[in-house]
């Protein structure tokens, strides 16, 4: 992954594509400054996770600037996410999402709250970078309340 973000990188500044050049090297700054904090070599999971994380980040900004009446901001935060999920793993069907948390919850036989981090342990490395987990969490807690 992190060799694609860097061809990734040369073509957007080979093509003189700006916007992308700009996102596509705060991705990899992203990438480098937790090698460098943390003394290790990412791997495919630790940049979905990173990417996962810019992502989230910005869509939380879209709804804050959407509230200051800021829509020039928020277009720049959707352009940003735009790009980074060319980076991602494929986003999975609501159908797919919702199998396997059914089989998650099958699986631990959960069946109220209290069971809810049995789920998640067993949810969150299938789906992550492929789904927005605010979402599967809501989803988890309605089946189990």
């Amino acid at each position: 992954m992190k060799a694609k973000l860097t061809e990734e990188m040369k073509a957007a500044m080979r093509g003189g594509d700006k916007p992308r050049l700009g996102v596509i090297r705060l991705a990899l700054a992203a990438l480098k400054q937790k090698e460098v904090d943390e003394r290790i070599e990412l791997n495919n999971d630790h940049i979905t996770e990173i990417l996962t994380k810019m992502v989230k980040q910005r869509r939380e900004s879209i709804s804050q600037y959407e509230n200051a009446n800021r829509q020039d901001l928020a277009d720049q935060e959707k352009f940003e996410i735009s790009v980074l999920q060319d980076f991602l793993p494929e986003a999975m069907s609501e159908e797919e999402v919702q199998k396997i948390i059914d089989d998650a919850i099958a699986e631990t036989g959960a069946s109220e709250m209290k069971d809810m981090k049995k789920v998640m342990e067993i949810v969150k490395p299938k789906l992550a970078g492929r789904a927005e987990m605010g979402s599967v969490s809501k989803t988890i807690k309605s089946r189990l309340s």
